[in-house]
C-alpha cells in the first residue's frame, strides 16, 4: 500500500491487518519513543488519522509535555486563602475570578510566536482570534484585549517586516472585533531577532450564573461544529510550526498559517453569546491549536462517556483527507454540545445569525471516541489518551556553563556619568532608546476606547476598563516581563515580572487579585533553555504564594531558540510574560501615570540600591549585559501596593507611575511628558539617605519604588499612609508650568540645577524613535 492510499483510506480494521505499513510520524514531529507508546496504547499501529490527533495533541503545544511536572507548582502551592475569589482555576480555556456584587472577570494570555515569523500579518491576528474565543468558550463577553510583544534588533533589515505585519495584524482584527486594545509592551531585542514573541491577552466579562465549562456529557447529546468552514489553512501549526525551532536542524516544511476573518468572528462572538443566554447547549469548546482533533478529544475527555463523530458531515471549504480535517486549525469556529431536543432552537440561533452549522456526531457510552470518515473507522481510542495522558518528560536540566561568567560581570563596575553635559546627555539616550521611547506609533493604530468603558490605557502603567455601569466597579491589567532581567536569574527575573505587573495594578488604584502568565523560553531539549525554564516556573510560583494572588491559568511557548545547545545566545532572553489582574471599586477614581497640573509635591515611595545590571542604562549607554538583577523584596511590593490602593481610593494622590525600566529618570520623563507639566527636582536627600551617587539615583532600577505627585493639602495623609505601612517616602520637587527653569515659559523638567530638559526636547526624542525605523 502507498502513503497516498493509506492516508486516504486507512481504518481501523485495516491498520490492524498492517502492521509493516510505515507511516511519517517523524515528519508530524513524533518521536520513535513516542510513536512506539502509541502503538502500545493501541495494540496496534495508529491510522493515519489517528496519527494526525497523536501528533498535534501530543506536541508540546498542546501537551505541555516538558513543563507540566513543573507547573504543578503553581497548584500545590496555592493556598485556600488565594482560591477564595477563583471560581475557575487552571486546566479549564481559561481561569475566571469573583470580582464582587454577582460579577465575575475571566481573562488569558497566550502565544502566537512562530506563526507571526513566519507569516506576521496572519499569524498576530489569528492570536488575537485563539484568546477571544477562548474567553467566549467560558460564556463571557470578551471586553478588551492586550498585546506582549517582543521584536529583533531595531535596526535589521527583517525587523520591519515582522513589526509592520503584527501590528497590522493585531489591530486590524481586534478593531473589527470591535474590542479596546488597553495596554501591552513592545520591546526590541536582538535574541528575539528569529522567534518574535506576539503574545495575546484577552479579558471577559460575565455573571456568576453565566459561568459555562466544556465537556461532553449526556448520551445522545449531539456534536455540533459551527462557525466557519474548515480549510487547509494551519495544517499542523501546533504540532510543527509551535513545537519545533526554525534552525537548520528543525522543520523544513512549514505549514501554512492559519487565515483569519474577524467579522466572522464578531458574528460567532454574539451568537455564542445568544447560545448560552437561551440555555440551549450544555458547553462550547473553541477550536484553535490542533482544531477538530483537539476539540473532540478534549471535550470526550472532559465528560463522562465516549464520542461518535461522523467527520464527512465537516463542512468544507476545499477538498481534505480526514487526517487534514483533523489537523486543520482554520479560525472562527467552535464546538458545542447540545441535547437533542433543543437541536432546532441552536439551529435557529446560528441561522438568525447566518453562521453556518453541521452536527457532526454525538455523546455515548462507549468511553472511546470513535471517528468515522464516509462509512470507513478511522480513529477508535481512549480519547484520555489523546488529550490527558501524553508523554510527560522530566527533562535534564543544569545551570548553564557560562552562567557564572555573566553574573560575573556586574554593570556596577561600568564608568558613570559625573559632569552635567554627559549626564543630561544619557537621559536624553535612555529618552530616545527603542524600549523607553514612546509606543504610539504602535498604540495610535489600536482602538482603546471603544465600547466606552476604558477608564484607562496606554501609556498608563495599567489598562483599566468598567464592568459594571451602575457602580464603576472594574478591573487593572498588566502584564510585564524582562528577559534581560531573567537571562541574568531566571527564578529572580520570573518574581521581578510578577512584582512589577503587581506594582502597575496598584499604582492604578485597583487590588491586585489574580494572574495568567506566558512563558516563552528555548528548547526544552537544551538543559540551560531547560533550567532557565524550570527556574521561572518555581520563582513565579514561590513569589504567587507569598503575595497571595494564584495563577489562574496560561501558556508555554518552547523552542523560541536558533543556535546550538550550550551557548550563551543559543535562546531567546528568557521571557516570562505576567499578566496581574486587579479590581476597583470605582473606575472614576483611577489614578492616572503622569501629573496633570503645576504646583503639586512629588514624592518618590521607597527605597534605591546600587543596581544597574540588566537595566536598560546599561544596555543604552554601554551596550551589557550581565551581573545579577535587583533584588525583589515582595514584602515591600505588598506594603507599597497597599499605599497606593488606599491613596488612590481615598483621592490622596493625583498620579502615580512605577519605577521599573529606566528608573527615576524615565518615570521622570513620563510623568512630565503624559499631560506636558514640568517638574523641579532635587535628588540630593535622596542620594544621602541612601547611600547612593547621582548616576545611580537616575538609572538604577531597584524594585518596589513609585513616583507620586500629591497636592499640598494632602501631603501629611499620604506621610501619615507611609508611615503607618512603613513605606519610606521622600519628598524630592514639584510640578510647574512655566517656573524659573523654564525655557521661554515652556515647561521643563529640571533635575538638581544639573540638566534642565525642554519638555519639547524630552518629547521629540521620545516620539522619533519608532517613526524613524517603522515610516
Amino acid at each position: 500500500m502507498s502513503e497516498t492510499e493509506t492516508r486516504q483510506a486507512d481504518t481501523v480494521a485495516n491498520a490492524a491487518a498492517t502492521p509493516e505499513v510505515s507511516l511519517p510520524y517523524r515528519d508530524l514531529g513524533l518521536k520513535d519513543d513516542e510513536y512506539q507508546r502509541i502503538v502500545d496504547i493501541l495494540g496496534r499501529r495508529p491510522t493515519a488519522a489517528e496519527l494526525a490527533m497523536y501528533s498535534v495533541m501530543w506536541s508540546e503545544h498542546c501537551s505541555y509535555k516538558s513543563s507540566k511536572t513543573h507547573l504543578r507548582q503553581f497548584g500545590d502551592k496555592t493556598t485556600d486563602a488565594m482560591r477564595e475569589k477563583l471560581l475557575v482555576g487552571i486546566g479549564e480555556n481559561a481561569g475566571v475570578v469573583d470580582i464582587g456584587d454577582g460579577w465575575a472577570v475571566t481573562f488569558k494570555v497566550e502565544s502566537h510566536n512562530h506563526p507571526s515569523f513566519v507569516e506576521p500579518h496572519q499569524g498576530a491576528a489569528t492570536g488575537v482570534g485563539g484568546i477571544v474565543r477562548d474567553i467566549i468558550s467560558m460564556g463571557a463577553r470578551p471586553v478588551a484585549v492586550m498585546d506582549q510583544l517582543r521584536f529583533g534588533a531595531v535596526d535589521h533589515p527583517d525587523t520591519a517586516r515582522v513589526v509592520h505585519g503584527v501590528v497590522s495584524g493585531i489591530s486590524s482584527y481586534g478593531n473589527c472585533l470591535g474590542l479596546p486594545n488597553i495596554g501591552g509592551e513592545t520591546e526590541f531585542d536582538a535574541s528575539y531577532q528569529n522567534n518574535p514573541l506576539v503574545n495575546a491577552l484577552c479579558v471577559g466579562v460575565m455573571r456568576h450564573e453565566d459561568i459555562h465549562l466544556a465537556n461532553a456529557s449526556g448520551v445522545g447529546n449531539k456534536v455540533v461544529l459551527f462557525g466557519a468552514r474548515t480549510g487547509g489553512d494551519g495544517i499542523g501549526g501546533a504540532s510543527i510550526l509551535a513545537s519545533e525551532t526554525f534552525d537548520e536542524g528543525g522543520v523544513t516544511k512549514r505549514p501554512a498559517v492559519q487565515v483569519g476573518d474577524p467579522f466572522m468572528e464578531k458574528v460567532l462572538i454574539e451568537c455564542c453569546l445568544e447560545l448560552f443566554a437561551a440555555g440551549v447547549v450544555e458547553g462550547i469548546q473553541d477550536l484553535g491549536a490542533a482544531g477538530i482533533s483537539c476539540a473532540t478529544s478534549e471535550l470526550a475527555s472532559n465528560g463522562d462517556g465516549g464520542m461518535h463523530v461522523h467527520l464527512e458531515n465537516v463542512l468544507l471549504r476545499e477538498e481534505l483527507t480526514a487526517g487534514e480535517i483533523l489537523m486543520s486549525e482554520s479560525q472562527e469556529r467552535m464546538m458545542a454540545v447540545v441535547r437533542p431536543e433543543r437541536l432546532e432552537e441552536f439551529l435557529a440561533v446560528t441561522g438568525r445569525w447566518n453562521v453556518e452549522a453541521a452536527v457532526i456526531g454525538e455523546v455515548t457510552d462507549t468511553g472511546r471516541l470513535v471517528i468515522d470518515h464516509h462509512g470507513e473507522r478511522i480513529v477508535d481510542v481512549d480519547p484520555r489518551t489523546v488529550a490527558h495522558e501524553g508523554p510527560v518528560y522530566d527533562r535534564p536540566y543544569a545551570r548553564p556553563a557560562w552562567q557564572d561568567a555573566l553574573n560575573a560581570d556586574a554593570a556596577e563596575q561600568l564608568p558613570r556619568p559625573t559632569a552635567p553635559e554627559e549626564l543630561r546627555e544619557q537621559v536624553l539616550r535612555l529618552t530616545a532608546s527603542p524600549n523607553l521611547a514612546s509606543k504610539s506609533w504602535v498604540t495610535d493604530q489600536y482602538d482603546r476606547y471603544v465600547q466606552g468603558n476604558t477608564a484607562l490605557a496606554q501609556p498608563d502603567d495599567a489598562g483599566v476598563v468598567r464592568v459594571d455601569e451602575a457602580t464603576g466597579l472594574g478591573v487593572a491589567i498588566s502584564t510585564d516581563a524582562n528577559g534581560r532581567f531573567t537571562k541574568l536569574d531566571p527564578y529572580t527575573g520570573a518574581q521581578q515580572a510578577l512584582a512589577e505587573a503587581y506594582r502597575n495594578v496598584a499604582t492604578v488604584g485597583a487590588q491586585p487579585a489574580a494572574v495568567t502568565d506566558c512563558l516563552n523560553f528555548g528548547s526544552p531539549e537544551d538543559p540551560d533553555a531547560m533550567w532557565q525554564l524550570v527556574q521561572a516556573i518555581t520563582g513565579l510560583a514561590d513569589a504567587c504564594a507569598e503575595l497571595g494572588v494564584p495563577v489562574t491559568g496560561g501558556n508555554v511557548s518552547l523552542y523560541n531558540g536558533t543556535g546550538s545547545p550550550g551557548r550563551v545566545d543559543s535562546s531567546i532572553n528568557p521571557t516570562p510574560v505576567v499578566g496581574v489582574l486587579g479590581v476597583i471599586d470605582d473606575v472614576t477614581r483611577a489614578t492616572r501615570s503622569g501629573w496633570g497640573a503645576p504646583g503639586r509635591a512629588v514624592y518618590l515611595l521607597g527605597t534605591t540600591a546600587e543596581e544597574l545590571s540588566g537595566s536598560a542604562w546599561a544596555d543604552v549607554v554601554h551596550g551589557h549585559l550581565g551581573g545579577r538583577p535587583p533584588a525583589v523584596d515582595l514584602a515591600a511590593e505588598r506594603r507599597l501596593a497597599a499605599v497606593l490602593v488606599n491613596a488612590s481610593r481615598d483621592q490622596i494622590v493625583e498620579s502615580a507611575h512605577d519605577l521599573s525600566a529606566g528608573g527615576l529618570a524615565q518615570a521622570l520623563v513620563d510623568s512630565c511628558l503624559r499631560f506636558g507639566v514640568g517638574a523641579r527636582v532635587s535628588l540630593a536627600d535622596l542620594c544621602e539617605r541612601d547611600g547612593i551617587d547621582l548616576a545611580t539615583a537616575l538609572f538604577s532600577e531597584s524594585g518596589a519604588r513609585a513616583l507620586v505627585s500629591v497636592p499640598r493639602s494632602q501631603e501629611v495623609h499620604l506621610q501619615d499612609l507611609c508611615t503607618a505601612r512603613g513605606v519610606p517616602l521622600l519628598r524630592i520637587g514639584t510640578t510647574d508650568d512655566t517656573g524659573p527653569e523654564s525655557v521661554e515659559g515652556r515647561p521643563v523638567l529640571d533635575i538638581d540645577g544639573v540638566a534642565t530638559f525642554p519638555l519639547t526636547e524630552l518629547r521629540e526624542a521620545a516620539t522619533a524613535t519608532l517613526p524613524a525605523h517603522f515610516g
